[in-house]
């Protein structure tokens, strides 16, 4: 199981503006600590930060919707080496009763990826561009933000 060679998992619950990261110990899936970054290049930096500072030894990313507002921060933290790994987000219906909460859904991320079988796929840097802008050269227009992801 995933739970047996890592050390942590940083769930991640993406939103266009802002993602919720929460650290979870392997194997027990305890929540060990929340942080919220924006959704930015100095956001992604500061998730990466964070993980170093707080997930020592061997970690993994558990990201939520990597082809979409996912795709900036698994691209980042794919460039720099980090294990990131794409999880389902749970269906509302799946939830009853216990409302909406980002660190929650971010903990479900973490704990979803630690019930899994041994680390097979990691998350294709070229498949998480759904919602990302095209790259464009300095003269063109900018291309307007999609709209496709939204929740």
């Amino acid at each position: 199981m995933v739970a047996d060679s890592l050390d942590v998992v940083i769930g991640v619950d993406t939103h266009r503006d802002a993602h919720a990261l929460a650290l979870a110990a392997a194997p027990s899936g305890a929540l060990l600590l929340e942080a919220v970054v924006e959704a930015s290049a100095d956001g992604y930096r500061d998730a990466l930060a964070f993980a170093r500072a707080h997930a020592r030894g061997r970690r993994a990313w558990a990201i939520e919707g990597t082809g979409c507002y996912g795709a900036g921060l698994a691209r980042f933290l794919l460039a720099r080496g980090e294990r990131v790994l794409e999880v389902a987000r749970p269906r509302r219906e799946q939830r009853p009763g216990r409302g909406k909460s980002d660190a929650l859904d971010a903990l479900r991320a973490a704990r979803s990826l630690l019930g899994r079988e041994p680390l097979a796929a990691l998350v294709d840097a070229r498949r998480c561009v759904r919602c990302s802008p095209p790259a464009r050269a300095p003269s063109a227009p900018a291309a307007a933000p999609s709209t496709s992801c939204a929740r």
